[in-house]
C-alpha cells in the first residue's frame, strides 16, 4: 500500500513539496480544469507528470474529467458517440503519457451538500448533507460540484430521469469504453454517488450501494473497470464497509481509496475528521492489507483547522499522519 494526495485544483511546487515532506509518493490530480478541447491533450499530460516527477513523486492518476466533455453520454443525449470516442482519445493519451489509472464518476448533477460550514470538532467547518433540505430542490438543482453547466442540456431532456434509463447510459458507455482503456494500458476506476441517495434534483443517482459496484464490475468484466473506493461514500450507505473493502480489494478491483469517514447515513450525515468517524479505521486499514490491496491510499475531503490554507495544509497533515501511523502498524502486525 502506498501514501497519496489527491484533490489539488493548483498544482504548485510548494504542494508538491509538501506532499514529498509528508511521506506521500503518489499524486491524485483532478482532471475537472485540465485544458483541451474535448479529451485530455497528450503534452499537457507529459508536462504534469514531470512537474510531479521532478519532486521525487509519481502521478498515479487522473480524477474526473470536465462534466462538459460527458455530459452527452450521463444523458443519454444526441452526440454521446463523438463525446465517447473524446473519451477514447483521452484514455489513449494518459496511457501514452504512463500514467496508469483514471478516476471518474456517473454523477450527472455531481456532487451535492446542503451545509459547507457546519463546525465540527472544535469548530472546525466540515461539509454536510440533509436530505430534508434538498428534497424539494427542483429539477437540475445546482450541486456542490464544479465546472456544471445544465444550459448545455436541452430543454426536452429537463425531465425526470430514473434508475432504468441511468443505467441503459452507463451501460452503453462502459461497454464502448472498457476496450479502449485495455490497449492504452489505463485502469478505469468509478467513484460512488455522494451522496448515495436517489434521486436528487428528479435525476437518478445509480451508484449508491454495493450491489451497484457488483453490477459495474460484471457489466464489463475486465482488470480495467475497477473502483475509486470512496470509503465516506460506502459509510454514508450504511454498509458494511470492512466486508465490502474485503470483498472488492480481494477480486483487484479497488484501484485506490478516499481514506474518509462520516457520521451518519445518506440522508443525513456530516463529515469528520479522520479518526472520529463512525468505521474502524484500523479494520479498515488491515482489510486493506489483508486483502492483498496494493493501491493508493489519499485523504480526499479533509476539515480545515485552524491557520489552514485554501487546499488544507494543516489539515492534510494531520490526516496523512494518521493514515501512515495506521497503515505502519498494520504492515507491521500483518
Amino acid at each position: 500500500m502506498r501514501l497519496g494526495y489527491g484533490a489539488i485544483r493548483e498544482v504548485t511546487d510548494e504542494t508538491l513539496q509538501f506532499a514529498a515532506q509528508m511521506g506521500v509518493t503518489d499524486i491524485v490530480l483532478p482532471g475537472m480544469n485540465f485544458p483541451g478541447n474535448g479529451y485530455f491533450d497528450y503534452a499537457y499530460l507529459v508536462q504534469m507528470r514531470s512537474r510531479v516527477e521532478a519532486h521525487g513523486l509519481k502521478l498515479f492518476a487522473i480524477e474526473n474529467i470536465p462534466w462538459k466533455w460527458y455530459y452527452k453520454i450521463m444523458f443519454g443525449l444526441d452526440g454521446r458517440d463523438e463525446q465517447i470516442e473524446g473519451w477514447h482519445k483521452s484514455l489513449r493519451n494518459i496511457g501514452a503519457a504512463g500514467i496508469s489509472v483514471l478516476g471518474y464518476n456517473f454523477m450527472p448533477l455531481g456532487v451535492w451538500r446542503t451545509s459547507r460550514h457546519t463546525p465540527g470538532r472544535g469548530a472546525a467547518p466540515v461539509t454536510c448533507f440533509n436530505m430534508e433540505l434538498a428534497k424539494k430542490a427542483p429539477l437540475f438543482a445546482g450541486p456542490f460540484f464544479p465546472g456544471i453547466d445544465f444550459s448545455l442540456v436541452p430543454q426536452s431532456h429537463h425531465r425526470p430521469i430514473g434508475d432504468d434509463e441511468m443505467w441503459d447510459n452507463f451501460t452503453y458507455f462502459i461497454k464502448a469504453v472498457v476496450p479502449v482503456a485495455e490497449e492504452a494500458g489505463v485502469k478505469m476506476g468509478v467513484h460512488p454517488d455522494d451522496p448515495p441517495i436517489s434521486p436528487l434534483g428528479g435525476v437518478a443517482r445509480i451508484m449508491r450501494s454495493p450491489e451497484a459496484f457488483r453490477r459495474v464490475v460484471e457489466t464489463v468484466p475486465s482488470d480495467y473497470n475497477g473502483l475509486e473506493f470512496c470509503q465516506g461514500c460506502f459509510s454514508e450507505m450504511g454498509a458494511d464497509v470492512i466486508e465490502t473493502i474485503r470483498y472488492f480489494a480481494s477480486r483487484k478491483k479497488i484501484l485506490y481509496v478516499h481514506f474518509r469517514d462520516v457520521r451518519g447515513f445518506a440522508d443525513n450525515f456530516c463529515e469528520t475528521f479522520v479518526d472520529e468517524g463512525q468505521v474502524n479505521m484500523f479494520e479498515a486499514m488491515k482489510a486493506f492489507k489483508e486483502s492483498g490491496f496494493d493501491g493508493v491510499l489519499i485523504d480526499d475531503h479533509t476539515p480545515h483547522v485552524v491557520g489552514d490554507t485554501d487546499w488544507g495544509h494543516r489539515g492534510r497533515a494531520y490526516s496523512m499522519g494518521y493514515i501512515k501511523g495506521l497503515k505502519d502498524i498494520v504492515e507491521a502486525l500483518y
